[in-house]
């Protein structure tokens, strides 16, 4: 089916972004072509859709939109990588998921039809809750390792200054020049003006 080809073609793309990212940032020159070439590509898929009747036509229209979605939020991704924009690329997954899913169960009726959209509704939350965990575990993670670099800092500044203070207490029992070239000698190993 043609769901299947382009999402080939947008993993194909995702990956090609995620390597670019990797060695370099994206240019904007390149940004605007890959959009570009995401609407070009909905366009297309969405125009396939015409050779379905009722609810098919519905699902393959909604399959099409939620690639494109996907598709333009792993650019945005790929060209300002962070934590938000890969949240946002799973949230644009679990949105695409849920609509096709959603749009399925307007084939069935009765309760058949009201669990299946309870189901559809159920995976989103939890895709959701997922990548909002992840978000916040990630941005914790961040914040927690800046401020074990900034204690260890701290700690190194605390023991080259407890040193120094040892140093400089031992040229005390000189007296003259010796005395000035032992507190030179301090200042200049543990970095003091």
């Amino acid at each position: 089916m043609k769901s299947i080809a382009i999402t080939t073609i947008a993993a194909a793309v995702s990956l090609a972004f995620c390597a670019a990212a990797g060695a370099e940032i994206m240019s904007k020159p390149q940004y605007h072509e890959s959009k570009k070439a995401i609407e070009a590509e909905y366009k297309g898929a969405k125009a396939a859709c015409k050779k379905f009747t009722e609810n098919a036509k519905d699902i393959c229209l909604v399959d099409a939109k939620g690639h494109e979605r996907v598709a333009l939020a792993e650019l945005e991704a790929a060209y300002a990588p962070s934590h938000k924009t890969q949240h946002d690329v799973r949230i644009a997954k679990a949105n695409a998921d849920f609509a096709v899913a959603k749009e399925k169960c307007d084939d069935k009726a009765g309760n058949s039809k009201d669990v299946c959209r309870k189901e559809a509704q159920s995976a989103r939350i939890a895709a959701r809750a997922d990548a909002d965990t992840s978000l916040k575990t990630t941005d914790a993670r961040d914040k927690a390792e800046k401020k074990v670099a900034v204690a260890r800092k701290d700690a190194v500044e605390d023991k080259l200054d407890a040193e120094y203070a040892v140093a400089k207490e031992k040229c005390d029992a000189l007296a003259g020049n010796p005395k000035d070239q032992c507190v030179s000698s301090a200042k200049a190993r543990f970095g003091k003006s």
